[in-house]
């Protein structure tokens, strides 16, 4: 069975980074494609970023082009996202996600697509 664990988030202050990660048990990461969504109070769960199975693809929301990075390390069944130049308004809890196998360099941009759940984990963010 397939657990992923969620770490890294805390309170950042408006324009500071934050690196969260998300280690995956039960089954070597590079079998899955993965993604990180974000949830705020009161709204729907959106996508932040996603990565293809090979990490030769990646998929970023507009409002975190160029400030957010997903990476993977297969070493470490590991997933990160590197946030930089957080907003306010992007406080929330961020969960990682798997998707079962697909192609190697696809990737899946929508929530309803992944298969597995991490517990997520909170991002604060004060202005």
């Amino acid at each position: 069975q397939v657990r992923l664990v969620e770490s890294g988030g805390g309170l950042v202050q408006a324009g500071g980074s934050l690196r969260l990660s998300c280690t995956v048990s039960g089954r070597t990461l590079s079998y899955y494609g993965m993604g990180w969504f974000r949830q705020a109070p009161g709204k729907e769960r959106e996508t932040v970023a996603a990565i293809s199975r090979n990490g030769d693809n990646t998929y970023y929301a507009d409002f975190v082009k160029g400030r957010f990075t997903i990476s993977r390390d297969r070493a470490k069944n590991t997933v990160y996202l590197q946030m930089n130049g957080v907003k306010p308004e992007e406080a929330g809890v961020y969960y990682c996600a798997a998707r079962l196998p697909l192609l190697q360099n696809a990737v899946v941009t929508r929530p309803d697509g992944y298969d597995y759940w991490g517990q997520g984990t909170q991002v604060t963010v004060s202005s």
